[in-house]
């Protein structure tokens, strides 16, 4: 055999063994990709399952857990591990593992690999709320008092007419079992009844963060756009603000707002001069912004979000 020939065998091997190698490593790159993308839904799994189990924590740890679990084993199939672990008493972690299997890298005695993926959800009350109804309450209210112990116990309110009377001082009397209306809306100085029928209706839009609001003075129930609105909520949940001090009278009082309050309206008499709404304080999860150090005093309204 001549030199060129045994040249020729030499580069044959050698092309056949990069082949060997490129074919190998563009399978290991597919297979990569794979545990790759398993990974990223393994994370998804454990966000959105510590979300859903901390949505329990207003309950009890033992219902964060079995919410997280069912939403993990839900969306990660078979063959995946669930563990929950509570670092604190407002806190749920969970992690999610499964193996992904490799295809290609078998070449290479990876059968498959363990994808781990790890998120925590705190619930807090608000620095700032969403869909707020443009109602408050005193927070010295005895079934407020006593939340979120007392939640679900029937009670009732009776509005405040913002009537001035020096002699009583400007919130006539302290009003703590009364409700009033106020204007969510800063931007504007004197909405309609037919605006804060709709903030019943839908809630206000915007977050709402705390600090002094205006009240709405007069008799809003002389139009049918808020009892109309309030009888559409029966059966369901309004988030109330709750108003620590109500200074000044008539069209300059304003309520100085210290947080929200679940209430599930359940019944209504607006008619005369003693109108009322009937219901019940509740515990809820709502839509907002978690304050930085517990937000506000907003017993049973909890605010949901990721800390890992």
């Amino acid at each position: 055999m001549t030199r060129l020939g045994n040249d020729r065998g030499q580069a044959m091997v050698m092309s056949v063994a990069f082949l060997a190698v490129l074919l190998g490593m563009s399978a290991l790159v597919l297979d990569v990709g794979s545990w790759y993308r398993a990974d990223r839904h393994a994370q998804t799994t454990a966000d959105a399952a510590a979300l859903a189990g901390a949505q329990g924590l207003n309950t009890s740890q033992s219902d964060a857990s079995t919410l997280a679990t069912q939403y993990a084993g839900k969306n990660e199939g078979a063959g995946a591990t669930t563990d929950i672990a509570f670092p604190n008493a407002s806190t749920i972690r969970v992690t999610v593992a499964r193996p992904a299997p490799g295809f290609f890298s078998k070449l290479f005695g990876v059968d498959s690999v363990t994808v781990r993926a790890v998120a925590a959800a705190r619930v807090g009350p608000p620095a700032e709320a969403l869909y707020v109804a443009p109602i408050v309450v005193n927070e010295k209210h005895p079934d407020l008092t006593c939340m979120p112990g007392c939640a679900g116990r029937s009670t009732e309110l009776e509005y405040h007419h913002l009537k001035a009377d020096s002699s009583k001082g400007p919130s006539e009397p302290d009003g703590a079992g009364s409700f009033g209306f106020i204007n969510l809306d800063k931007s504007d100085s004197n909405p309609g009844t037919s605006t804060m029928g709709g903030w019943i209706k839908n809630g206000f839009d915007k977050f709402m963060p705390l600090g002094a609001y205006d009240a709405r003075t007069g008799n809003p129930f002389s139009s049918s756009s808020i009892e109309d609105n309030l009888d559409d909520r029966l059966g369901t949940i309004l988030l109330f603000p709750i108003y620590r001090t109500l200074k000044e009278t008539g069209s300059n009082a304003q309520y100085e707002i210290i947080g929200w309050v679940g209430f599930k309206l359940t019944g209504m008499d607006l008619h005369g001069t003693s109108e009322k709404l009937y219901g019940s304080f509740v515990s809820v999860i709502w839509q907002g912004i978690q304050g930085a150090t517990g937000g506000s005093y907003s017993p049973g309204v909890g605010i949901v979000q990721l800390v890992e």
